[in-house]
């Protein structure tokens, strides 16, 4: 094998950053120069091949050095050209470097051995906890599709939010929308009580909302999520990244339901992205995990990095190889959601039994234009109905669904129904008549057909 098959198995394969390749093939190159120039001065046992001499050895290394470069660049201008939607689908060209793989295995250990001299022999694996090597390949691939400098994977989304939190000072203030995951919001409220952190939470409606409700010294963190759950407004990034940079403070998103196939946060001015890897970045309702992806790492994110260190809310690795798995598909899996979600929104906008359909893909929506500036190929596969008739139709409006199932959770390739209310209890702002969808990648006629029926079946007393 030629030095350049064999750096392109080594290290092509795992995605590293070129300035490494570079190193590796110089390090290489004057390491072997070295020990056939030396070597035969001062050793008689060093092993020559019976057919060339030291200068002969020289010249192949040249020469193969030279090679591996060459393919160095152009496998790198071949990324370039190269679509995400490729990248992702192939698992940045994932090639197991002893087997021949392209799917990469996954490795149970926990702890890792060192040589003689008692160094690592690998300088990225100590312990479990936090460098289980099948964590590299879903995150470097989380990395790449936010535009982000690197990212971390936890053992829920919850667990990756909280992580955000909890790098924050005594004292510190936060901004969050009053519209957001239940479950985070719930637990902000406690959090922040305990551990004298002030929270305001902002009506993402408003306009120049978080100007107006930014503490100056004191907001250390804007945390937004848009689309936010279960409504779907839609939060301008850009304007926020404005009032969070104005204030020294970090800009959060929650973009769990827009995924990097619709909305890159980093693009506009976020400073880290937040995902509940359970939802769309699997999409196939088999595991529990979260992400986080920074826009750069810098003392923030190492807080957050020793935060999932020592607190240990670590993916396993069984399922960070079911995420890398999942996110293969996930180019096609959103789309399909989105084309579905779209066309269930149209025909369902002027019903006469529905009071009105929440999803920014409208144009009748009003952050239509902002939703349209930062997602772009389509507006997910979330959307919600208010039922005509208050909460009791909403009951009776899923009760009768049959295609869709009625389930908590969102983004996987089986499209869901519930009434959120219920859901989230009597603490919740959202509305009562509120029917909350995940739409998945079956044939749209069929939902739709499944929804008008379920519509039809609705008791004539409810209205």
């Amino acid at each position: 094998m030629c030095l350049s098959d064999s750096l392109s198995s080594k290290y092509l394969a795992k995605s590293e950053p070129l300035p490494e390749y570079l190193f590796a093939g110089i390090e290489y190159f004057f390491s072997t120069l070295f020990t056939q120039i030396l070597g035969n001065k001062t050793s008689d046992k060093i092993i020559k091949p019976s057919s060339m001499n030291a200068i002969n050895s020289i010249y192949l290394i040249i020469y193969n050095f030279y090679y591996s470069l060459s393919g160095i660049q152009e496998f790198v201008a071949m990324k370039k050209k190269q679509k995400q939607e490729t990248r992702v689908a192939q698992g940045l060209h994932y090639q197991d470097s002893s087997s021949g793989s392209i799917i990469p295995p996954i490795n149970t250990s926990t702890t890792f051995a060192r040589n003689s001299d008692y160094e690592l022999i690998s300088e990225k694996h100590s312990y479990g906890r936090d460098e289980n090597p099948t964590f590299l390949l879903p995150e470097k691939m989380l990395s790449e599709l936010e535009g982000g400098e690197e990212a971390l994977l936890f053992s829920s989304g919850m667990a990756a939010a909280v992580s955000v939190f909890q790098a924050l000072d005594q004292g510190d203030h936060i901004l969050a929308p009053k519209i957001m995951y239940w479950g985070l919001r719930e637990w902000l409220i406690d959090f922040t009580k305990k551990w004298g952190i002030g929270i305001t939470f902002y009506d993402p409606n408003q306009p120049d909302v978080l100007r107006e409700n930014v503490i100056k010294g004191k907001t250390k963190l804007i945390w937004l999520e848009t689309p936010c759950n279960p409504t779907w407004d839609i939060i301008d990034i850009e304007e926020a990244s404005l009032v969070a940079k104005s204030i020294n403070a970090k800009l959060a998103v929650d973009s769990t339901v827009s995924t990097p196939v619709l909305t890159k946060p980093i693009d506009f001015g976020a400073d880290i992205v937040m995902h509940s890897a359970t939802k769309y970045l699997n999409g196939h309702g088999d595991l529990v995990a979260g992400a986080l992806i920074c826009s750069e790492k810098d003392p923030f994110w190492e807080k957050i990095r020793n935060i999932r260190l020592h607190g240990g809310a670590i993916i396993g690795s069984f399922e960070a190889w079911l995420l890398q798995r999942g996110m293969r598909t996930l180019f096609l899996r959103v789309k399909k959601a989105s084309d579905n979600a779209l066309k269930i929104a149209n025909y369902f906008e002027n019903h006469k039994k529905i009071s009105s359909v929440l999803y920014p893909g409208l144009k009748s929506h009003p952050k239509h234009e902002i939703a349209k500036k930062q997602m772009k190929g389509g507006y997910g596969g979330m959307l919600s109905f208010i039922i005509k008739g208050g909460e009791i139709a909403a009951l009776e409006f899923v009760k009768h669904c049959s295609v869709f199932m009625r389930a908590t959770s969102l983004g996987g390739v089986e499209s869901l129904i519930e009434h959120r209310y219920s859901i989230e209890g009597e603490s919740s702002p959202i509305p009562k008549d509120l029917v909350r969808i995940s739409v998945g990648i079956e044939a749209p006629d069929d939902l739709i057909e499944d929804l008008e029926n379920s519509i039809n079946n609705l008791g004539k007393s409810v209205f």
